[in-house]
Protein backbone atom coordinates (compact mmCIF):
# COMPACT_ATOMS: atom_id res chain seq x y z
CA UNK A 1 0.00 0.00 0.00
CA UNK A 2 0.99 3.75 -0.83
CA UNK A 3 1.24 6.74 1.49
CA UNK A 4 1.67 9.67 0.41
CA UNK A 5 3.57 12.23 3.04
CA UNK A 6 5.30 15.64 3.36
CA UNK A 7 8.54 16.90 5.51
CA UNK A 8 7.67 19.03 8.29
CA UNK A 9 9.68 21.42 9.91
CA UNK A 10 8.10 22.81 12.87
CA UNK A 11 6.99 20.71 16.07
CA UNK A 12 5.15 21.20 19.22
CA UNK A 13 2.07 21.28 20.63
CA UNK A 14 0.88 24.52 18.92
CA UNK A 15 2.58 23.49 15.41
CA UNK A 16 0.74 20.32 15.54
CA UNK A 17 -2.89 22.03 16.48
CA UNK A 18 -2.31 24.10 13.42
CA UNK A 19 -1.65 21.23 11.06
CA UNK A 20 -5.27 19.12 12.42
CA UNK A 21 -6.91 22.31 11.97
CA UNK A 22 -5.54 22.69 8.29
CA UNK A 23 -6.75 18.65 7.77
CA UNK A 24 -2.84 17.26 8.13
CA UNK A 25 -2.08 14.69 11.07
CA UNK A 26 1.58 14.92 12.49
CA UNK A 27 3.62 12.13 12.52
CA UNK A 28 7.54 10.77 12.36
CA UNK A 29 9.32 8.18 10.63
CA UNK A 30 12.43 6.95 12.91
CA UNK A 31 14.53 3.66 12.24
CA UNK A 32 17.54 2.09 10.33
CA UNK A 33 20.53 4.11 9.85
CA UNK A 34 18.81 7.68 9.15
CA UNK A 35 17.99 10.22 11.70
CA UNK A 36 13.95 10.05 12.25
CA UNK A 37 12.20 12.60 10.11
CA UNK A 38 8.83 14.70 11.17
CA UNK A 39 6.19 14.25 8.52
CA UNK A 40 2.58 15.38 8.04
CA UNK A 41 -0.37 13.10 6.26
CA UNK A 42 -3.57 14.10 4.72
CA UNK A 43 -5.98 13.91 7.88
CA UNK A 44 -8.66 12.21 6.00
CA UNK A 45 -7.10 10.15 3.71
CA UNK A 46 -5.00 8.72 6.73
CA UNK A 47 -8.59 8.48 8.93
CA UNK A 48 -9.93 5.70 5.95
CA UNK A 49 -6.71 4.15 5.62
CA UNK A 50 -6.84 2.78 9.17
CA UNK A 51 -10.27 1.13 8.72
CA UNK A 52 -8.03 -1.37 6.46
CA UNK A 53 -6.46 -3.94 8.15
CA UNK A 54 -3.99 -4.10 5.70
CA UNK A 55 -2.54 -1.10 6.42
CA UNK A 56 -1.97 -2.37 9.96
CA UNK A 57 -0.01 -5.33 9.10
CA UNK A 58 1.75 -4.39 5.54
CA UNK A 59 5.16 -3.57 4.83
CA UNK A 60 3.76 0.09 3.29
CA UNK A 61 5.43 2.35 0.47
CA UNK A 62 5.96 5.84 2.16
CA UNK A 63 6.52 8.89 -0.31
CA UNK A 64 8.01 12.26 0.45
CA UNK A 65 8.75 14.34 -2.16
CA UNK A 66 8.99 12.12 -4.95
CA UNK A 67 11.55 9.77 -3.01
CA UNK A 68 9.86 6.29 -1.94
CA UNK A 69 10.84 4.15 1.37
CA UNK A 70 9.39 0.83 2.79
CA UNK A 71 7.65 1.42 6.72
CA UNK A 72 5.62 -0.35 8.68
CA UNK A 73 2.83 1.39 10.94
CA UNK A 74 3.90 1.27 14.72
CA UNK A 75 1.60 3.63 16.46
CA UNK A 76 -1.19 5.84 15.85
CA UNK A 77 -3.19 8.11 18.69
CA UNK A 78 -7.18 8.68 17.39
CA UNK A 79 -9.07 12.18 19.19
CA UNK A 80 -11.43 10.81 21.85
CA UNK A 81 -15.34 11.47 19.99
CA UNK A 82 -13.80 13.24 17.16
CA UNK A 83 -13.41 11.95 13.38
CA UNK A 84 -9.49 12.81 13.92
CA UNK A 85 -6.00 11.04 13.73
CA UNK A 86 -3.49 13.08 16.63
CA UNK A 87 -0.46 11.42 15.38
CA UNK A 88 0.66 8.35 13.53
CA UNK A 89 4.17 7.01 13.88
CA UNK A 90 6.11 4.55 11.08
CA UNK A 91 8.95 2.81 11.28
CA UNK A 92 11.52 1.74 8.65
CA UNK A 93 12.37 -1.67 7.69
CA UNK A 94 14.99 -2.93 5.82
CA UNK A 95 14.55 -6.05 3.82
CA UNK A 96 17.43 -7.94 4.47
CA UNK A 97 16.58 -7.01 8.42
CA UNK A 98 13.45 -9.58 10.01
CA UNK A 99 10.59 -7.75 11.55
CA UNK A 100 8.78 -8.18 14.34
CA UNK A 101 5.29 -7.34 14.26
CA UNK A 102 1.47 -8.23 14.53
CA UNK A 103 -0.32 -10.10 12.33
CA UNK A 104 -4.25 -10.71 12.09
CA UNK A 105 -6.04 -13.90 12.38
CA UNK A 106 -8.74 -14.88 10.26
CA UNK A 107 -10.78 -17.80 11.53
CA UNK A 108 -12.64 -19.82 8.62
CA UNK A 109 -15.26 -22.98 8.74
CA UNK A 110 -16.26 -21.96 12.40
CA UNK A 111 -20.09 -22.61 10.84
CA UNK A 112 -19.20 -26.11 9.54
CA UNK A 113 -16.90 -27.60 12.83
CA UNK A 114 -18.37 -30.49 14.31
CA UNK A 115 -18.98 -28.35 17.79
CA UNK A 116 -20.81 -25.74 16.28
CA UNK A 117 -22.91 -28.48 13.98
CA UNK A 118 -24.07 -31.09 15.86
CA UNK A 119 -23.31 -29.62 19.66
CA UNK A 120 -24.32 -26.06 18.98
CA UNK A 121 -20.92 -24.88 20.80
CA UNK A 122 -19.70 -21.48 20.97
CA UNK A 123 -16.60 -20.51 19.25
CA UNK A 124 -14.56 -18.26 21.44
CA UNK A 125 -11.72 -15.99 20.21
CA UNK A 126 -8.77 -15.69 22.85
CA UNK A 127 -6.14 -14.25 20.51
CA UNK A 128 -6.73 -12.43 17.14
CA UNK A 129 -3.23 -11.20 16.03
CA UNK A 130 -0.08 -12.93 16.76
CA UNK A 131 3.38 -11.82 17.67
CA UNK A 132 5.44 -12.97 14.20
CA UNK A 133 9.28 -12.62 12.72
CA UNK A 134 9.62 -12.34 9.01
CA UNK A 135 11.69 -10.93 6.22
CA UNK A 136 9.46 -7.76 5.09
CA UNK A 137 8.70 -9.57 1.71
CA UNK A 138 8.01 -12.47 3.35
CA UNK A 139 5.08 -10.71 6.02
CA UNK A 140 1.65 -11.87 5.44
CA UNK A 141 -1.49 -10.10 5.44
CA UNK A 142 -3.30 -12.56 7.89
CA UNK A 143 -2.80 -15.92 8.95
CA UNK A 144 -5.82 -18.31 8.96
CA UNK A 145 -6.77 -20.58 11.49
CA UNK A 146 -8.61 -23.25 10.03
CA UNK A 147 -11.84 -24.17 12.48
CA UNK A 148 -12.94 -27.14 10.22
CA UNK A 149 -12.16 -29.79 12.61
CA UNK A 150 -12.74 -28.52 15.87
CA UNK A 151 -14.94 -30.69 18.07
CA UNK A 152 -16.95 -29.29 21.13
CA UNK A 153 -14.46 -28.74 24.42
CA UNK A 154 -11.13 -28.73 22.26
CA UNK A 155 -9.13 -25.94 21.36
CA UNK A 156 -6.59 -24.93 19.00
CA UNK A 157 -2.94 -23.46 19.92
CA UNK A 158 -0.18 -21.45 18.35
CA UNK A 159 1.72 -25.30 17.88
CA UNK A 160 -1.38 -26.03 16.05
CA UNK A 161 -1.09 -23.96 13.04
CA UNK A 162 0.04 -24.07 9.85
CA UNK A 163 2.69 -20.62 9.47
CA UNK A 164 3.16 -19.12 6.30
CA UNK A 165 6.82 -19.71 4.59
CA UNK A 166 9.52 -17.65 6.33
CA UNK A 167 7.07 -16.47 9.25
CA UNK A 168 7.38 -17.59 12.65
CA UNK A 169 5.54 -16.84 15.71
CA UNK A 170 6.72 -15.44 18.41
CA UNK A 171 5.60 -17.09 21.57
CA UNK A 172 8.46 -17.02 23.96
CA UNK A 173 7.99 -20.99 24.16
CA UNK A 174 4.55 -21.28 25.42
CA UNK A 175 1.38 -22.83 23.66
CA UNK A 176 -0.86 -20.19 23.92
CA UNK A 177 -4.32 -20.76 23.40
CA UNK A 178 -6.11 -19.01 20.01
CA UNK A 179 -9.17 -20.43 19.81
CA UNK A 180 -12.01 -22.57 21.86
CA UNK A 181 -15.04 -24.42 21.43
CA UNK A 182 -17.37 -25.06 24.28
CA UNK A 183 -21.02 -25.94 24.91
CA UNK A 184 -23.33 -23.19 26.62
CA UNK A 185 -23.85 -24.53 30.82
CA UNK A 186 -27.66 -23.76 29.49
CA UNK A 187 -27.68 -26.25 26.85
CA UNK A 188 -25.97 -28.96 28.85
CA UNK A 189 -28.25 -28.03 31.82
CA UNK A 190 -31.14 -28.75 29.05
CA UNK A 191 -28.97 -31.55 28.10
CA UNK A 192 -28.99 -33.27 31.35
CA UNK A 193 -33.07 -32.65 31.53
CA UNK A 194 -33.70 -34.48 28.55
CA UNK A 195 -31.36 -37.39 29.47
CA UNK A 196 -33.07 -37.56 32.96
CA UNK A 197 -36.30 -37.68 31.22
CA UNK A 198 -35.72 -39.99 29.28
CA UNK A 199 -34.36 -42.25 31.54
CA UNK A 200 -37.41 -41.87 33.95
CA UNK A 201 -39.32 -42.45 30.78
CA UNK A 202 -38.09 -45.95 29.85
CA UNK A 203 -38.59 -46.82 34.06
CA UNK A 204 -42.37 -46.32 33.68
Amino acid sequence: MKVVAFNRTLQGTGASRRLRKAGQTPGIIYGGAEAPVLIALDGNALWHALKKEAFHGSVLDLEIEGATQQVLLRDFQMHAFKQLVLHADFQRVDNSQPIHTKVALHFINADTSPGVKLNAAVISHVLNELDVSCLPGKLPEFIEVDLANLEAGQSIHTDDLTMPEGVTALTHGQNLTIVTSSIPRGALAAEAEAEAATGTEEKK
